[in-house]
């Protein structure tokens, strides 16, 4: 299969990946005279800080996806190709895809991350994740078929264990997740599943590390394991998973949680291509200098959550933030052109505009630099932030219409199984 790029008198930037990060590096580089190819296996961009909230039924998923052809159409200087990237070759300069090889003068590797299960092989086989569209339908649907299959069991042991919620990871994820399910259990479950007795539902969330949003400040962590306990969610803290076979969770404190549903967020890890010499890559990222350039590599580039830039001031690089990889973008294709034009580099620092997480309605922590508030006003925040965020006037609209009938109805609406999710079968040889 050929990928039918057109030849060209002006440099080629292949750009992999059209998350936050490539799509703001093509941004910038609008009407200037390159010839930019972006390869990614989604015809459309996700916006994944809201994953969750399709995966509970707040939103659809085309309120936070974006097609992206329609976010460039007016870049001349832009060419798209759905493709997955099978390898690099840093000596031939070209990119082997699954529809054919592409030659590049200069490469962008902005492909995020990938969910990171740390070796637990039983966590990757029946544990859900959820860093992608397709995966949050997937847990939209099982979390909704398991309450209408407990309906159907009679064996009090065997029916909690399929409503109940074990969410392993304490970071924004993890904490955003338990406290939207801990409202639709108290505002939504209850009343629509009254014969499962929704009061003895549990909703645990799990984490190795002594607090919860480790990455905020203690008091955001504090007042979000205050919120989340409002709101019913079990917290077990300084504590690691230690097994799970699709019915019953291990913890290294010797608690047993039985439940069908584990949701994954206790990491991520960078999607790295092969090819890439040994030298440029680190702890499942690419390690890149303060330019944004692959180490040991001429000419190619890692921006966002798959680059490393190892400093003193950032040993283990910068944070897996949205930001970050927007900076990281928009100041790789400034350089490129201060390249071009034989102007000095500017290397790159990471201006935190803040970090921020809700749990739930009406509760928000946020952290920035002069100020760190928690509650309403900054879950008013949380909202505005978010809404300006998405791509596209209409998902803007979508989102907004949907959080406000939420926040007045207590209802998102959105729990149809549309497309069943077939887990692995557990031991079901115990009566109903």
């Amino acid at each position: 299969m050929c990928a039918n790029i057109p030849k060209t008198a002006y440099p080629r930037i292949v750009v992999i990946g059209a998350g936050f990060a490539g799509i703001e590096f093509i941004k910038r580089l609008n009407n200037e005279k390159v010839q930019i190819v972006l390869l990614d296996r989604h015809n459309y961009h996700t916006f994944q800080p809201l994953l969750y909230q399709v995966a509970t039924g707040v939103l659809e998923p085309d309120a936070i996806a974006y097609p992206i052809r329609k976010i460039f159409k007016k870049q001349t200087n832009f060419l798209f190709r759905m493709a997955a990237v099978v390898s690099i070759d840093t000596q031939k300069k070209t990119v082997e895809t699954s529809i054919g090889n592409i030659d590049y003068d200069e490469l962008v590797i902005a492909t995020g991350s990938k969910t990171n299960y740390f070796g637990l092989k039983d966590f990757e086989a029946n544990a859900v994740p959820m860093k992608s569209i397709p995966e949050s339908l997937n847990l939209r649907s099982m979390l909704l078929q398991n309450f209408e299959e407990a309906l159907l069991v009679t064996n009090e042991a065997k029916r909690e264990a399929m409503i109940n919620i074990a969410i392993v990871g304490g970071g924004p994820t993890g904490v955003e997740l338990a406290g939207t399910i801990a409202e639709m259990k108290h505002h939504i479950f209850s009343k629509e599943y009254p014969e499962l007795l929704i009061d003895s539902m549990q909703i645990h969330v799990i984490d190795k590390l002594p607090r919860l949003l480790s990455a905020m400040s203690a008091v955001a962590s504090q007042k979000s394991q205050e919120f989340l306990a409002e709101l019913g969610v079990m917290i077990s803290l300084d504590t690691e998973v230690k097994s799970y076979d699709g019915a019953k969770l291990e913890l290294s404190n010797g608690k047993t949680i039985s439940t069908r549903t584990v949701i994954w967020a206790a990491g991520v890890a960078g999607s790295v291509i092969p090819g890439v010499p040994e030298q440029g890559v680190i702890r499942s990222r690419y390690k890149v200098d303060l330019f944004n350039q692959v180490a040991g590599c001429d000419n190619v580039y890692a921006i966002g959550d798959v680059a490393a830039v190892i400093t003193d001031e950032t040993p283990n690089g910068h944070p897996m933030l949205a930001p970050v990889a927007m900076q990281q973008g928009k100041l790789l294709a400034d350089n490129l052109l201060r390249k071009v034009a034989n102007k000095p580099l500017v290397p790159f620092e990471f201006k935190n505009p803040g970090v921020m997480a809700t749990i739930g309605r009406k509760k928000a922590v946020v952290d920035m630099s002069f100020i760190k508030f928690h509650g309403f006003i900054a879950w008013v925040l949380w909202l505005l932030v978010h809404i300006m965020a998405l791509v596209g006037f209409k998902n803007k609209i979508v989102t907004f219409v949907n959080w406000m009938w939420h926040y007045f109805s207590y209802d998102p609406g959105l729990r149809l199984i549309i497309r069943p999710y077939k887990k692995k079968k557990v031991d079901d040889s115990e009566e109903n």
